[in-house]
């Protein structure tokens, strides 16, 4: 494959040429155009000028954005108002199924990237790490002439990246092409025998890989200086409020049908207490957080108190919800309502998806504030949903951490982000917590986020025997 001359939008490439035995990845950071360049090598878009040459005839893509269509697709295909049950959409089989592959090519591969348990299960239970191993999955089983994998580990735990890897090097052996799209330094697979750099929509260089690793502007994309760290915005003009006890669960269990995720989980959550959550895919991580947003049917059938609020007898959400700041992959993949960016950065004000309460200009400034400490200043009025994926995490954090709310759940916030964004972020989050206002609750996959703020520690286990699936510790390091 030869790209020659290309322009499109933001993307300028004057010459790249890639081989079939070759194992290309490209690194770029946010907003760098690999999306962009995605779109044009499957076809999906035509460059403006400039040509590609012998470009595969089957191209697949595994990417965010596509995950995101998938989801809307299912959104729309929802019965349930029709129905005398819930519509959980399409299941897990069926999607791998939409591959074009034999049916029994489905299970052992599953099987291989630990899926077997969720394959009849409906698309929209999965949790977001789920559902991201079933897209991956599907390209894979359609075994094209190019899978372009845009940030393939993200979202993985360790040992789904593993089983990801395993699965992609037998496509590389059986003949097939594989072109990695990632944002961090550490992602670059092992497998990849020629590396490429894009900034700003440019190919600064590429090569082979033990070349290209030694070129000084890869170092550069991973390093950010403490003095490069802008100053956190001020919290809101109101008064901080204080509490005993954050959050108490009693024998917390969650159950889909006759399985159970967890149960019998007991746990108290003080002011201070930041905590790290840990644990495989699918473990309960995520629907932790959502039992204490209220953002899971689940949490009104358990004995959960949260800001002195006792769970069903009749408190408003709205009361729980403007204590709470949130940034998870969940929210991410439903703020689907129009609006800017700094529309978007306002409406965490009013824990809303979308903004529709007159902003004031204090929160306004305060918002533009948000969006100059993200490096996106410039980016306030652009649709939240033009901007790159990347870009759009930035924003939702900036959205979560406006109010400096008693409780913040980061669920992998810094999913998308490329190395210098994610230091940024965490510098963010390490500066919020010396403040003693907010209390953190954090989940990753990342042994590098494990940071020394976090004295507290939440981990999700798998049961040898299956029912319940996981067992929850709680311990503290303090």
């Amino acid at each position: 494959m030869r790209l020659v001359k290309i322009r499109h939008k933001s993307l300028s490439i004057d010459h790249w040429e890639t081989a079939p035995e070759e194992t290309w990845c490209l690194l770029g950071g946010n907003a760098s155009g690999k999306g962009m360049l995605a779109d044009l090598i499957s076809g999906e878009t035509t460059p403006e000028t400039g040509q590609i040459e012998n470009a595969p005839t089957d191209v697949r893509v595994a990417s965010f954005e596509r995950q995101q269509a998938v989801y809307e697709d299912e959104l729309r295909n929802d019965d349930t108002d029709y129905l005398d049950r819930i519509d959980t959409g399409t299941t897990a089989r069926s999607i791998l199924l939409q591959s074009g592959c034999e049916p029994n090519a489905i299970d052992p591969l599953a099987h291989a990237f630990n899926l077997d348990s969720i394959l009849e299960r409906g698309y929209r239970l999965l949790s977001s790490g789920e559902a991201r191993k079933v897209l991956l999955l599907k390209e894979i089983l359609s075994e094209p002439d190019l899978l372009i994998l845009d940030e393939p580990f993200e979202g993985l735990d360790s040992d789904s990246r593993r089983e990801l890897l395993q699965l992609v090097q037998s496509l590389v052996s059986s003949g097939h092409s594989i072109l990695f799209l990632v944002n961090r330094i550490d992602d670059i697979p092992d497998c990849a025998t020629h590396l490429g750099l894009l900034r700003a929509g440019s190919l600064v260089c590429s090569g082979k890989m033990e070349e290209i690793a030694q070129r000084p502007e890869l170092v550069q994309l991973a390093s950010l200086d403490a003095s490069d760290v802008p100053e956190l915005p001020p919290p809101p003009d109101d008064e901080s409020e204080s509490f005993e006890i954050l959050a108490r669960l009693n024998h917390c269990s969650v159950r889909y049908g006759n399985i159970a995720q967890f149960q019998d989980f007991d746990w108290e959550l003080k002011p201070g207490q930041h905590t790290l959550i840990t644990g495989p895919n699918g473990a309960g991580k995520s629907t932790l957080l959502q039992l204490l947003s209220g953002d899971h049917p689940q949490c009104y059938r358990n004995n959960l108190q949260i800001f002195g609020y006792q769970r069903g007898t009749g408190e408003s959400i709205w009361d729980i919800k403007k204590r709470i700041g949130i940034v998870s992959a969940a929210l991410h993949r439903d703020y689907r309502a129009p609006g800017n960016a700094l529309a978007t950065v306002v409406s965490g004000f009013y824990d809303s998806i979308g903004l529709y309460q007159h902003a004031t200009l204090a929160q306004k400034n305060l918002a533009l504030q948000w969006l100059d400490a993200m490096g996106l200043g410039n980016e306030a009025t652009t649709f939240f949903r033009q901007l790159s994926y990347g870009q759009q995490r930035l924003v939702l954090i900036a959205r979560g951490l406006i109010k400096q709310p008693p409780l913040l759940l980061l669920d992998e916030p810094t999913q998308g982000l490329d190395d210098l964004n994610r230091h940024l972020v965490l510098a963010f989050i390490e500066t919020l917590a010396n403040l003693s206002r907010t209390t953190l609750l954090f989940v990753s996959h990342r042994d590098d986020e494990h940071l020394s703020l976090f004295k507290n520690r939440i981990h999700f286990e798998a049961n040898p025997d299956g029912n319940p699936r996981f067992h929850v510790i709680a311990r503290s390091d303090s």
